[in-house]
């Protein structure tokens, strides 16, 4: 059952987000992850800072997903972004459809 990755991500420097996003794009793909939103949203209801931005990975299961945020690949993009990227991240299995 497919499996998602929700983050929110405060970008507090630009060259460092995009530096993270070079190294962590090629590892989500590697382990079977695909980008389903990767932008600011607009907020409807409830409030949602300006400068925010949301993304939305999926994967083919939890499995993959634990197996892809504990790779060398990505602990290489996680060491990165810390010092210009502030995340909440969860994981969160889909629904049978």
């Amino acid at each position: 059952m497919p499996a998602y990755v929700i983050v929110e991500a405060d970008v507090l420097d630009e060259e460092v987000g995009l530096e993270y996003w070079r190294l962590a794009e090629p590892s989500i793909r590697r382990f079977g992850g695909r980008y389903l939103v990767a932008t600011v949203p607009e907020a409807v209801e409830g409030a949602w800072p300006a400068d925010r931005r949301a993304v939305v990975l999926e994967f083919p299961d939890l499995e993959r997903i634990r197996e892809w945020y504990d790779s060398p690949e990505y602990s290489a993009a996680r060491a990165v972004r810390k010092s210009g990227v502030e995340v909440r991240m969860i994981f969160a299995d889909g629904v049978r459809g």
